[in-house]
């Protein structure tokens, strides 16, 4: 089933400043989260974000928290448990998730999510923990769990659908 733009919303899950650091390739899982939040805006998908503890953990990182639409705090590792449900808008049914920490809050969040009935979507390049077996097993068990894991690629051509949209080109930029 490919994925509709319309049906659709990114979930940013604690790309936080002073969390980034301890986490394996964080400039690179920021880099694609800020594309796909990017892309995301530029298509009419709406972007949540989440923040851990954020008055000890501090914000999500500027680049990040620019782009989305909503931030909401929180202090269960599950956004589920605290609000994240109600503030998703409707018609959307499928959630392209970023962040970190993969096997902590991505997943614990992921699950509850596919419990809600929504089709889940990790980022493969755009989530991320402090040790890459972590990451893997959080992968394993939500694919396992129903989640189809996905590319910045796949969601933003399947978004499209065709090269005459009219943000192909401004998308195409951000890909490349």
């Amino acid at each position: 089933m490919l994925m509709q733009a319309n049906e659709s919303a990114v979930l940013v899950v604690d790309l936080q400043k002073k969390l980034l650091p301890a986490i394996h390739e964080g400039p690179s899982i920021l880099s694609h989260a800020v594309r796909m939040a990017t892309i995301a805006g530029l298509l009419g998908v709406p972007v949540i974000g989440t923040e851990q503890v954020p008055d000890k953990l501090g914000p999500n990182h500027p680049d990040i928290a620019r782009l989305c639409d909503k931030i909401l705090p929180k202090r269960h590792f599950d956004a589920c448990a605290e609000g994240l449900l109600p503030a998703l808008p409707m018609p959307v049914r499928q959630i392209i998730v970023t962040g970190c920490e993969a096997h902590i809050c991505v997943l614990q969040t992921a699950l509850s999510l596919l419990h809600a009935g929504y089709r889940v979507l990790p980022l493969l390049e755009g989530c991320g923990s402090r040790r890459p077996a972590d990451r893997d097993a959080a992968f394993e068990r939500l694919r396992a769990a129903g989640a189809t894991l996905v590319t910045l690629e796949m969601v933003a051509y399947e978004w499209m659908r065709e090269s005459s949209h009219p943000q192909f080109r401004n998308v195409l930029h951000l890909i490349k």
